[in-house]
Protein backbone atom coordinates (compact mmCIF):
# COMPACT_ATOMS: atom_id res chain seq x y z
CA UNK A 1 0.00 0.00 0.00
CA UNK A 2 2.49 2.60 0.84
CA UNK A 3 4.74 1.88 -2.42
CA UNK A 4 1.41 2.60 -4.23
CA UNK A 5 0.51 5.52 -2.97
CA UNK A 6 4.15 6.52 -2.65
CA UNK A 7 4.08 6.01 -6.47
CA UNK A 8 0.90 7.79 -6.87
CA UNK A 9 2.27 11.29 -5.28
CA UNK A 10 5.27 11.10 -7.81
CA UNK A 11 2.69 10.52 -11.06
CA UNK A 12 0.70 13.33 -9.56
CA UNK A 13 3.94 15.96 -9.09
CA UNK A 14 5.87 15.04 -12.17
CA UNK A 15 4.47 17.58 -14.28
CA UNK A 16 5.42 20.33 -11.49
CA UNK A 17 8.40 19.05 -11.49
CA UNK A 18 9.09 19.09 -14.75
CA UNK A 19 8.13 22.75 -15.38
CA UNK A 20 10.30 23.59 -11.98
CA UNK A 21 13.06 22.23 -14.14
CA UNK A 22 12.72 25.07 -16.84
CA UNK A 23 10.76 22.57 -19.16
CA UNK A 24 8.33 23.75 -21.08
CA UNK A 25 4.78 22.88 -20.57
CA UNK A 26 3.47 19.90 -22.26
CA UNK A 27 0.19 20.67 -23.63
CA UNK A 28 -1.80 17.77 -25.39
CA UNK A 29 -5.60 18.35 -27.31
CA UNK A 30 -7.67 15.81 -27.83
CA UNK A 31 -10.18 16.92 -30.79
CA UNK A 32 -13.98 15.56 -31.77
CA UNK A 33 -12.98 14.00 -35.43
CA UNK A 34 -10.20 14.73 -38.04
CA UNK A 35 -12.93 17.21 -40.48
CA UNK A 36 -11.74 20.14 -42.02
CA UNK A 37 -12.93 22.32 -38.85
CA UNK A 38 -10.21 20.29 -36.56
CA UNK A 39 -7.76 20.55 -39.12
CA UNK A 40 -7.71 24.36 -38.34
CA UNK A 41 -7.83 23.85 -34.55
CA UNK A 42 -4.41 22.05 -35.24
CA UNK A 43 -3.17 24.88 -37.07
CA UNK A 44 -4.06 26.75 -33.97
CA UNK A 45 -2.73 24.26 -31.09
CA UNK A 46 0.85 24.43 -33.30
CA UNK A 47 0.54 28.47 -33.34
CA UNK A 48 0.13 28.55 -29.99
CA UNK A 49 2.75 26.29 -29.14
CA UNK A 50 5.76 28.14 -30.89
CA UNK A 51 4.17 31.62 -29.93
CA UNK A 52 3.93 30.48 -26.11
CA UNK A 53 6.96 28.43 -25.63
CA UNK A 54 4.95 25.37 -24.49
CA UNK A 55 5.51 21.93 -25.79
CA UNK A 56 1.77 21.79 -27.73
CA UNK A 57 0.40 18.57 -29.90
CA UNK A 58 -3.16 17.31 -30.96
CA UNK A 59 -4.98 14.19 -31.47
CA UNK A 60 -7.71 14.06 -34.28
CA UNK A 61 -9.51 10.84 -34.18
CA UNK A 62 -10.21 8.96 -37.46
CA UNK A 63 -13.70 8.78 -36.08
CA UNK A 64 -16.25 10.17 -33.65
CA UNK A 65 -16.60 7.03 -31.39
CA UNK A 66 -15.80 8.64 -28.10
CA UNK A 67 -13.56 5.20 -27.37
CA UNK A 68 -11.01 6.97 -29.94
CA UNK A 69 -11.15 10.12 -27.49
CA UNK A 70 -10.43 7.93 -24.15
CA UNK A 71 -7.83 5.87 -25.81
CA UNK A 72 -6.53 9.29 -26.60
CA UNK A 73 -6.82 10.90 -23.30
CA UNK A 74 -5.27 7.74 -21.83
CA UNK A 75 -1.80 7.98 -24.22
CA UNK A 76 -1.60 11.47 -22.75
CA UNK A 77 -1.91 10.70 -19.35
CA UNK A 78 1.05 7.69 -20.03
CA UNK A 79 2.84 10.54 -21.82
CA UNK A 80 2.98 12.39 -18.28
CA UNK A 81 1.80 15.81 -19.84
CA UNK A 82 0.96 18.69 -17.92
CA UNK A 83 -2.61 19.84 -19.69
CA UNK A 84 -5.21 17.69 -21.44
CA UNK A 85 -7.69 19.71 -23.46
CA UNK A 86 -10.87 18.44 -25.00
CA UNK A 87 -13.40 18.72 -27.45
CA UNK A 88 -15.83 15.95 -26.29
CA UNK A 89 -18.08 13.96 -28.38
CA UNK A 90 -19.89 12.62 -25.23
CA UNK A 91 -18.72 14.23 -21.96
CA UNK A 92 -20.37 11.92 -20.29
CA UNK A 93 -18.30 8.87 -21.05
CA UNK A 94 -15.12 11.01 -20.66
CA UNK A 95 -15.47 11.54 -17.38
CA UNK A 96 -13.79 8.22 -15.86
CA UNK A 97 -10.51 8.61 -17.79
CA UNK A 98 -10.64 12.33 -17.38
CA UNK A 99 -10.93 11.32 -13.72
CA UNK A 100 -8.02 10.04 -14.07
CA UNK A 101 -6.22 12.27 -15.80
CA UNK A 102 -6.58 14.70 -12.43
CA UNK A 103 -5.87 11.76 -10.26
CA UNK A 104 -2.73 12.17 -11.91
CA UNK A 105 -1.76 15.68 -11.40
CA UNK A 106 -2.69 16.61 -14.68
CA UNK A 107 -5.07 19.78 -15.34
CA UNK A 108 -7.88 19.07 -17.65
CA UNK A 109 -9.45 21.79 -19.80
CA UNK A 110 -12.52 21.01 -22.19
CA UNK A 111 -13.89 23.56 -25.02
CA UNK A 112 -17.51 22.88 -26.45
CA UNK A 113 -18.51 21.13 -23.14
CA UNK A 114 -19.26 23.75 -20.03
CA UNK A 115 -20.20 22.12 -17.21
CA UNK A 116 -17.88 18.99 -17.95
CA UNK A 117 -17.70 16.68 -14.87
CA UNK A 118 -13.75 16.17 -13.60
CA UNK A 119 -12.72 19.07 -15.65
CA UNK A 120 -11.09 22.31 -14.00
CA UNK A 121 -11.83 24.61 -16.93
CA UNK A 122 -13.80 25.22 -20.34
CA UNK A 123 -12.86 27.47 -22.38
CA UNK A 124 -15.60 29.12 -25.23
CA UNK A 125 -15.10 31.54 -27.95
CA UNK A 126 -19.05 32.40 -28.04
CA UNK A 127 -21.65 33.54 -26.04
CA UNK A 128 -24.25 29.97 -26.16
CA UNK A 129 -27.22 32.22 -25.95
CA UNK A 130 -26.60 34.96 -28.18
CA UNK A 131 -25.70 32.33 -30.58
CA UNK A 132 -28.15 29.58 -30.90
CA UNK A 133 -30.55 32.54 -31.34
CA UNK A 134 -28.77 34.26 -33.87
CA UNK A 135 -28.74 31.06 -36.15
CA UNK A 136 -32.38 31.03 -35.05
CA UNK A 137 -33.39 35.11 -35.82
CA UNK A 138 -31.56 34.78 -39.58
CA UNK A 139 -33.69 31.17 -40.23
CA UNK A 140 -37.10 32.67 -39.04
CA UNK A 141 -36.04 35.72 -41.08
CA UNK A 142 -35.19 33.35 -44.02
CA UNK A 143 -38.11 31.21 -44.28
CA UNK A 144 -40.58 34.23 -43.43
CA UNK A 145 -41.64 33.52 -39.76
CA UNK A 146 -43.68 29.98 -40.48
CA UNK A 147 -43.58 26.56 -41.90
CA UNK A 148 -41.36 23.00 -40.82
CA UNK A 149 -37.80 22.65 -40.44
CA UNK A 150 -35.85 20.06 -39.45
CA UNK A 151 -32.87 20.47 -36.58
CA UNK A 152 -29.57 18.95 -36.87
CA UNK A 153 -26.70 18.82 -34.00
CA UNK A 154 -23.23 16.86 -34.40
CA UNK A 155 -24.69 13.93 -31.92
CA UNK A 156 -26.89 14.08 -29.48
CA UNK A 157 -24.74 13.39 -26.51
CA UNK A 158 -22.29 16.64 -28.16
CA UNK A 159 -23.08 19.08 -25.19
CA UNK A 160 -22.48 22.29 -26.90
CA UNK A 161 -24.57 21.63 -30.33
CA UNK A 162 -27.82 20.54 -28.17
CA UNK A 163 -27.44 23.76 -25.74
CA UNK A 164 -27.19 26.23 -29.04
CA UNK A 165 -30.25 24.06 -30.16
CA UNK A 166 -32.28 24.68 -26.66
CA UNK A 167 -32.09 28.38 -26.91
CA UNK A 168 -32.90 28.58 -30.64
CA UNK A 169 -36.10 26.58 -30.62
CA UNK A 170 -37.31 28.24 -26.86
CA UNK A 171 -36.50 31.28 -28.81
CA UNK A 172 -38.85 29.71 -31.66
CA UNK A 173 -41.49 28.61 -29.42
CA UNK A 174 -42.06 32.18 -27.97
CA UNK A 175 -41.37 34.59 -30.95
CA UNK A 176 -42.19 32.27 -34.18
CA UNK A 177 -45.16 29.82 -33.15
CA UNK A 178 -46.07 29.67 -36.82
CA UNK A 179 -43.00 27.70 -37.36
CA UNK A 180 -43.37 23.25 -36.59
CA UNK A 181 -40.37 21.32 -36.21
CA UNK A 182 -39.81 17.82 -37.89
CA UNK A 183 -39.10 15.00 -35.35
CA UNK A 184 -36.81 15.39 -33.20
CA UNK A 185 -33.14 16.53 -33.31
CA UNK A 186 -30.76 14.84 -36.06
CA UNK A 187 -27.39 13.80 -35.10
CA UNK A 188 -25.67 13.90 -38.28
CA UNK A 189 -24.07 17.34 -38.84
CA UNK A 190 -20.60 15.94 -37.73
CA UNK A 191 -20.41 14.09 -41.01
CA UNK A 192 -21.02 15.48 -44.29
CA UNK A 193 -22.05 12.13 -46.05
CA UNK A 194 -24.75 11.83 -42.85
CA UNK A 195 -26.05 15.18 -43.45
CA UNK A 196 -26.65 15.06 -47.13
CA UNK A 197 -28.34 11.57 -47.04
CA UNK A 198 -30.70 13.05 -43.59
CA UNK A 199 -31.03 16.10 -45.69
CA UNK A 200 -32.21 14.09 -48.84
CA UNK A 201 -34.69 11.71 -47.12
CA UNK A 202 -36.52 14.66 -45.05
CA UNK A 203 -37.00 16.92 -47.82
CA UNK A 204 -38.53 13.50 -50.03
CA UNK A 205 -40.86 12.93 -46.86
CA UNK A 206 -41.76 16.62 -46.37
CA UNK A 207 -42.46 18.12 -49.49
CA UNK A 208 -43.50 21.13 -47.81
CA UNK A 209 -39.93 21.70 -45.61
CA UNK A 210 -38.73 25.25 -45.68
CA UNK A 211 -35.56 24.36 -44.05
CA UNK A 212 -32.92 22.76 -42.11
CA UNK A 213 -31.61 24.61 -38.89
CA UNK A 214 -27.70 23.44 -38.12
CA UNK A 215 -25.32 23.13 -35.47
CA UNK A 216 -22.15 21.26 -36.30
CA UNK A 217 -19.57 22.55 -39.27
CA UNK A 218 -20.26 19.94 -41.73
CA UNK A 219 -23.91 20.12 -41.50
CA UNK A 220 -25.04 23.22 -43.51
CA UNK A 221 -22.25 21.22 -46.21
CA UNK A 222 -23.98 17.89 -46.64
CA UNK A 223 -27.45 20.06 -46.51
CA UNK A 224 -26.39 22.72 -48.32
CA UNK A 225 -25.33 20.27 -51.52
CA UNK A 226 -28.57 18.07 -50.67
CA UNK A 227 -30.78 21.42 -51.36
CA UNK A 228 -29.05 22.39 -54.76
CA UNK A 229 -28.90 18.63 -56.02
CA UNK A 230 -32.89 18.41 -56.09
CA UNK A 231 -32.86 22.12 -57.33
CA UNK A 232 -34.62 23.43 -54.05
CA UNK A 233 -32.01 26.40 -53.59
CA UNK A 234 -34.35 29.66 -52.53
CA UNK A 235 -37.03 27.22 -51.92
CA UNK A 236 -35.38 24.94 -49.14
CA UNK A 237 -33.31 26.85 -46.55
CA UNK A 238 -29.83 25.81 -45.12
CA UNK A 239 -28.10 28.00 -41.80
CA UNK A 240 -25.62 26.86 -39.60
CA UNK A 241 -22.07 27.20 -39.18
CA UNK A 242 -19.28 26.01 -41.39
CA UNK A 243 -16.06 26.48 -42.48
CA UNK A 244 -15.96 29.39 -44.80
CA UNK A 245 -13.35 28.04 -47.61
CA UNK A 246 -15.47 24.86 -47.44
CA UNK A 247 -18.76 26.22 -47.70
CA UNK A 248 -18.25 29.39 -49.85
CA UNK A 249 -19.48 28.22 -53.08
CA UNK A 250 -22.37 26.92 -51.71
CA UNK A 251 -23.31 29.82 -49.97
CA UNK A 252 -22.47 31.77 -53.36
CA UNK A 253 -25.45 29.76 -55.13
CA UNK A 254 -27.86 30.14 -52.29
CA UNK A 255 -27.74 26.82 -50.93
CA UNK A 256 -26.79 27.72 -47.67
CA UNK A 257 -28.03 31.12 -47.01
CA UNK A 258 -25.87 32.05 -43.57
CA UNK A 259 -23.97 30.91 -40.55
CA UNK A 260 -22.67 32.10 -37.69
CA UNK A 261 -19.04 30.84 -36.26
CA UNK A 262 -15.62 31.73 -34.60
CA UNK A 263 -12.51 30.96 -35.85
CA UNK A 264 -11.39 27.39 -35.31
CA UNK A 265 -7.51 28.41 -35.74
CA UNK A 266 -8.53 30.39 -32.37
CA UNK A 267 -10.39 27.33 -30.45
CA UNK A 268 -6.90 25.76 -30.66
CA UNK A 269 -5.12 28.69 -29.64
CA UNK A 270 -7.17 29.33 -26.53
CA UNK A 271 -7.09 25.98 -24.93
CA UNK A 272 -3.08 26.12 -25.35
CA UNK A 273 -3.23 29.44 -23.86
CA UNK A 274 -5.24 28.39 -21.42
CA UNK A 275 -3.61 25.33 -20.99
CA UNK A 276 -0.26 27.40 -20.26
CA UNK A 277 -2.03 29.76 -17.51
CA UNK A 278 -3.23 27.21 -15.66
CA UNK A 279 0.20 24.91 -16.04
CA UNK A 280 1.50 27.88 -14.36
CA UNK A 281 -0.95 28.28 -11.89
CA UNK A 282 -1.92 31.68 -13.12
CA UNK A 283 -5.30 32.87 -10.86
CA UNK A 284 -8.45 32.67 -13.29
CA UNK A 285 -10.37 35.33 -12.47
CA UNK A 286 -13.24 37.47 -14.18
CA UNK A 287 -11.59 39.55 -16.74
CA UNK A 288 -8.57 37.30 -17.18
CA UNK A 289 -6.14 37.92 -20.15
CA UNK A 290 -5.96 34.29 -22.49
CA UNK A 291 -2.94 34.99 -24.67
CA UNK A 292 -4.79 36.07 -27.95
CA UNK A 293 -7.77 35.85 -26.85
CA UNK A 294 -7.97 39.19 -24.20
CA UNK A 295 -9.68 39.97 -21.27
CA UNK A 296 -12.55 36.88 -20.67
CA UNK A 297 -15.68 36.69 -18.78
CA UNK A 298 -15.43 33.92 -15.77
CA UNK A 299 -18.03 31.98 -14.24
CA UNK A 300 -16.25 30.80 -11.37
CA UNK A 301 -19.27 28.66 -10.23
CA UNK A 302 -19.71 26.65 -13.36
CA UNK A 303 -16.05 27.26 -13.80
CA UNK A 304 -16.51 28.64 -17.58
CA UNK A 305 -14.28 31.17 -18.91
CA UNK A 306 -15.82 33.01 -22.75
CA UNK A 307 -14.36 35.35 -25.06
CA UNK A 308 -16.35 36.77 -27.28
CA UNK A 309 -15.24 35.74 -30.95
CA UNK A 310 -18.33 35.24 -32.67
CA UNK A 311 -18.38 36.15 -36.38
CA UNK A 312 -21.30 36.46 -39.44
CA UNK A 313 -21.55 34.75 -42.39
CA UNK A 314 -23.02 35.64 -45.12
CA UNK A 315 -22.91 36.78 -49.05
CA UNK A 316 -21.34 39.80 -48.27
CA UNK A 317 -18.80 38.43 -46.04
CA UNK A 318 -17.69 34.94 -46.68
CA UNK A 319 -15.05 35.61 -49.76
CA UNK A 320 -12.98 37.49 -46.75
CA UNK A 321 -13.60 35.02 -44.49
CA UNK A 322 -12.90 32.01 -46.94
CA UNK A 323 -9.18 33.84 -47.20
CA UNK A 324 -8.61 33.18 -43.41
CA UNK A 325 -10.16 29.87 -42.83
Amino acid sequence: MKSATALGVITALAPAAARAAGEPAKIGIVGKVKIPWFDNVEKGVLKAGKDLGVDASIINPTTDDPAEQVRAIEDLIAKKVDVIGVVPNDGKALEPVLKRAQSAGIKVIMNESPGQKNADWDIELIQDKAFGEAHLEAFAEAIGGEGKYVVFVGGLTVVQHNLWADFALELQKQKYPKMQQVGDRFGVSNSVDDSYKTAMDQMQANPDLKGFLIFGANGPIGAGNAVSDRDQIGKVIVVGPFIPSQGQKLMKSGAITRGFLWNPVDSGYAMVALGKTVAAGTEIKNGVDIPGMGPCEVDASSHVIRANKQIDLNPKTIDEWAKVI
